[in-house]
């Protein structure tokens, strides 16, 4: 499968088995899918690995029979394993330089990024893409430290020459000032799992960031 392009990016949903509206983490895969979603990020924090790969390999089913994109959080054994499209990695995870030779070159290796110095390692170490993480206060996150804000995708939108997306309490009353701050998209997490209609959701972020500056 070809890597995803820039469209692909515009709106990405990470899943949370904590947050949701009674939705199991598959049907918010489903159901994000629907709504126009190209590329979906499952994260599972405390699941064992076992449970995880069998989570991830059920999930590629549904991306796969979209034409879509399926990325594993933290974990390369997981994306390896499960045959995921590829892996997100954090700060304290595996480098992205470590990750690419075990899952190969055709595999999507995103990055957590809060600095510019940060970004332009991701970049140098292969990954194919960067998520700024940190544009608002979040829930989501209870470690999330220092916020790199509007500020800090423009920062690091400049720096690079991957495809730039912003994560942290992003919403539909928000999104089009991340875009208009140079990201090429937003990953969403409660904004999408905790919506009554997912679907529809998706579909009104994809209409907000279609339209022109």
């Amino acid at each position: 499968m070809n890597k995803p392009n820039l469209n692909d990016y515009r709106l990405y949903l990470v899943t949370d088995p904590r947050l949701h509206r009674g939705y199991t983490v598959l049907k918010q895969v489903e159901l994000a899918l629907q709504g126009g979603v190209r590329i979906i990020q499952v994260r599972e924090k405390e699941m064992p690995a076992a449970d995880y790969i069998k989570l991830a390999a059920d999930a590629l089913k549904l991306t796969l029979a979209h034409g879509a994109f399926l990325i594993i959080n933290d974990s390369v054994e997981v994306a390896r394993t499960a045959g995921a499209d590829g892996v997100h990695l954090g700060q304290e995870d595996m480098p992205a330089a470590e990750a690419r030779k075990i899952l190969g070159q055709d595999a999507v290796i995103g990055a957590s990024v809060k600095t510019v110095e940060e970004a332009v390692q991701a970049e140098k170490d292969g990954a194919d893409y960067l998520a700024v993480s940190g544009v608002f206060p979040t829930s989501t996150k209870e470690d999330l430290g220092y916020c790199p804000g509007l500020d800090g995708v423009k920062q690091i939108r400049r720096s690079t020459r991957l495809p730039v997306i912003g994560i942290g309490g992003i919403n539909l009353h928000n999104c089009r000032s991340v875009i208009e701050s140079g990201a090429h998209g937003v990953a969403v997490v409660t904004a999408i799992t905790m919506s009554e209609d997912i679907p529809g959701t998706c579909r009104a972020f994809l209409e907000l960031m279609a339209k022109q500056p």
